[in-house]
């Protein structure tokens, strides 16, 4: 599956944070959508959110994306 990894940095305000998102395959014919985030260089924060086709999960990865680009975030891979 394609990731994708953002990040967002604001040297005056100290900001250097990133968002990686991938959609995976589950074992009952599910999908997940799994992301973390938090600051660059640091572990960070990781939640899965289960759909039932691949479809939806991508829709969902691709709402979040565009969400933080709106708020600055960058594609780096």
């Amino acid at each position: 599956m394609t990731r994708i990894y953002l990040e967002r940095h604001d040297p005056d305000q100290n900001l250097h944070r990133f968002y990686y998102l991938h959609v995976t395959p589950g074992l009952f014919d599910d999908w997940s959508l799994v992301r973390e985030w938090g600051r660059v260089g640091s572990p960070g924060t990781v939640r899965k959110d289960w759909f039932d086709t691949e479809g939806e999960a991508l829709a969902a990865r691709q709402l979040l994306v565009d969400a933080k680009r709106k708020k600055g975030y960058r594609t780096l891979v």
